[in-house]
């Protein structure tokens, strides 16, 4: 048995495939434990998992208003020294970072104590965290096809995100009815992160009554602090009922996502991985202010490996006669299916695990009863 930190806190992009890998470790029989932060969206993400320990760090994510850039060094100070004494407790065999704020002090904490570390990095832009440490960790996980500059390829491994356990495809007519919806009628899900976007949640509020003409449920996570728990009954020119769902946080997101016909969503790398997962097909409209454009690049890979389409944010307005033709085009949505089935065709996870195990420091022998008495 060995025993793994993972720090993996900051977004749901980051904490979902940390428990993933939680789970497969534990599986394997090591002790794991995950560090967070102290942000709403890990603590309610968390609280599913009451199987795994949890920790929560300091810190407070980059920004270059003086402020904010003052608030980050002293709370990135203060997760250092956090994950020193962690570590000097523990006594981990590797640490784990998933970019993010909650990377840095982690990995620069194994580098002091000379433990193995490792990254990933799951966007198609590396983000900052990967950039400036990547050169400290022992592996760095890349999406296929990415490198880095100054990273030696041996230190390198091409895998993509790992996903949770939970994360597979259900029978999309028993998913509408696990949700309260009418498994004959089809259904949109919006879906902006887990932040949620403000754009997307107005977008879809605004055209709920256009949808339910049409005999389309919609279903909207707006994102925590984002609204309340709202369900609107509406008509469909037919007199049916076709019900708009909004909801601030959902913990049954493969469940939506094996219910939906289609996916409005943002490009968050971990959001695609499990869009692949339950072969929801999607229209991507990546948040044009993401670092570096990560999401941009993120799903013009998706659109050109099949699984969807690709809307500008500054579209919006023409985005509702995109989905009523994706949505009545059925020979283009199982196009899009099976290319999602294929893009799921390799096991991240089993991947890292194996590979984990290789680069975990040896287990330490027992102390010899010998050097523990005094010479004479």
């Amino acid at each position: 048995m060995k025993k793994f930190l993972i720090s993996c806190g900051g977004t749901g992009g980051h904490l979902s495939p940390g428990i993933a890998l939680a789970e497969g470790l534990l599986a394997r029989g090591h002790e794991v434990r995950l560090l967070i932060s102290r942000k709403k969206v890990d603590a309610r993400l968390s609280e599913k998992y009451p199987h795994l320990r949890f920790e929560r760090m300091p810190g407070t994510g980059f920004a270059w208003n003086p402020v904010q850039l003052t608030k980050c060094s002293l709370s990135q100070s203060q997760a250092l020294w956090f994950c020193l004494r962690l570590i000097r407790a523990m006594r981990p065999d590797a640490v784990v970072g998933f970019g993010g704020f909650t990377s840095a002090p982690i990995v620069l904490a194994a580098r002091v104590t000379g433990v193995p570390s490792a990254l990933h990095e799951s966007n198609r832009v590396p983000g900052r965290a990967v950039r400036m440490l990547g050169r400290l960790a022992t592996r760095v996980y890349l999406p296929p096809g990415i490198s880095l500059p100054g990273i030696r390829s041996m230190k390198t491994r091409h895998v993509g995100l790992p996903v949770r356990r939970e994360f597979t495809r259900q029978s999309q007519a028993a998913a509408r009815t696990t949700l309260g919806l009418d498994p004959e009628q089809k259904l949109l899900v919006v879906l902006g992160g887990s932040q949620g976007a403000s754009a997307l949640n107005d977008w879809a509020r605004s055209r709920a009554e256009i949808f339910a003409a049409e005999a389309i449920q919609l279903y909207v996570v707006t994102g925590l602090g984002k609204g309340r728990d709202e369900t609107f009954e509406l008509r469909a020119r037919s007199g049916a009922v076709a019900r708009a769902v909004f909801a601030p946080f959902s913990d049954r997101i493969a469940v939506l996502m094996s219910a939906a016909d289609l996916v409005v969503s943002r490009a968050g790398a971990g959001t695609l991985a499990e869009l692949a997962r339950c072969e929801a097909p999607a229209i991507l409209v990546p948040y044009p202010l993401a670092a570096d454009n990560h999401q941009q690049a993120n799903a013009e890979y998706f659109e050109r490996q099949g699984g969807g389409l690709v809307f500008a944010q500054p579209q919006l307005a023409h985005l509702q006669t995109a989905v009523l033709e994706t949505l009545g085009n059925e020979r283009l949505l199982r196009k899009f299916r099976a290319s999602l089935q294929r893009l799921d065709h390799a096991n991240s996870l089993e991947l890292m695990l194996g590979d984990l195990e290789t680069i975990a420091r040896p287990a330490r022998p027992p102390r010899s009863r010998s050097l523990l008495i005094a010479a004479p």
